[in-house]
């Protein structure tokens, strides 16, 4: 006697702000068909529910795999959700930044390969981080993060970013929200330490733990962070007046961004030595407090304000479904 063959479901959570859902859902409906799998659930993330709950429902009815479609916000709540589950993750790039994908290289433009990635075969996992915020009545949270966490400048500019403006020309909106920050920005005072290595004290702008470091424009912000290494990586910004910040923006689009891809750049930062306004750190955990509450960020989404953030990798927590033979090497 022959048992019928097992057919596989897909679950879509998507922001319907962020994509076109008529045709988002009629897509995956239709590969789903085509590949032989049942219909589709589908799932809508809310203002209540950035993605978590969406994520629960779909696992909970025993879906084989998980597309996600919205900015990088709606990627980390459903990643914070699976994680660790061992069902396979797709991304289907639809918001401003899309740094995950982009630090994946995955096709940005064509859902239709992505739809079919996670209906094919090929999975490899990736590390995520997780942070723990103590807010200033001693009230501690944990969230999960794909590309980085911050604390101090970086989340003022994510939070000076204007809407309209990131509507109309998408992440390049983040320059004017820069601009807005670094016109007010103060230092403050910080301890941190990576690992049970060196306690630090010292004013900084802003602190950085990274799962990956690229940008959109191709700009490396942190060069040495990757997803599949099981370390965290560390970025201290503490320049020094205005030829600091001069120096911060050399070593981030200069020397990380360009010097780097070469061999005769990277002989060049070898001669030069370290610069001040930009410290890197390397390890498994690391931890950051301020004397007062201070702007934090996730994935580019503001997380209000703690006076201390605990951050740790998470090695190979992710499964991710990529497209038939997507380079892995790189990541």
């Amino acid at each position: 006697m022959t048992m019928p063959a097992v057919r596989r479901q897909a679950a879509l959570i998507y922001n319907p702000i962020k994509v076109d859902e008529k045709r988002l859902r009629a897509s995956v409906k239709d590969l789903s068909r085509d590949a032989g799998w049942e219909h589709p659930a589908f799932y809508t993330t809310t203002i209540e529910d950035a993605g978590q709950a969406a994520t629960a429902a779909a696992l909970a009815r025993g879906v084989d795999v998980v597309l996600v479609a919205g900015g990088d916000g709606t990627v980390r709540a459903v990643s914070e959700a699976i994680a660790n589950t061992g069902v396979p993750l797709a991304i289907l790039p639809s918001g401003t930044g899309n740094l995950l994908a982009r630090n994946l290289g995955l096709p940005l433009g064509d859902p239709a390969e992505m739809i079919r990635a996670a209906l094919g075969d090929f999975r490899h996992p990736i590390d995520i981080g997780w942070a723990k915020l103590t807010r200033a009545d001693a009230t501690e949270s944990e969230h999960a993060f794909v590309v980085l966490a911050g604390i101090g400048l970086d989340a003022d500019m994510i939070a000076n970013t204007r809407p309209d403006l990131k509507k109309s020309v998408g992440w390049i909106a983040y320059v004017d929200g820069a601009a807005r920050s670094l016109a007010t920005a103060k230092p403050f005072r910080t301890v941190y330490q990576v690992d049970e290595g060196r306690l630090h004290s010292t004013k900084v702008y802003s602190i950085l733990f990274a799962n990956c470091g690229t940008l959109p424009a191709g700009i490396a912000l942190i060069p040495d962070a990757s997803v599949t290494d099981a370390t965290l990586d560390v970025a201290v910004i503490q320049p020094t007046g205005v030829l600091g910040w001069l120096g911060v923006w050399r070593k981030i689009w200069w020397d990380n961004s360009v010097l780097r891809r070469f061999r005769a750049g990277r002989l060049v930062l070898e001669r030069r030595g370290k610069d001040a306004s930009v410290h890197y750190f390397r390890g498994l955990a690391a931890e950051a407090a301020a004397p007062g509450p201070t702007p934090i960020e996730l994935d580019g989404d503001e997380f209000g304000e703690a006076v201390r953030i605990t951050c740790r990798v998470d090695p190979s927590a992710l499964l991710l479904a990529l497209p038939a033979g997507h380079p892995i090497d790189s990541l």
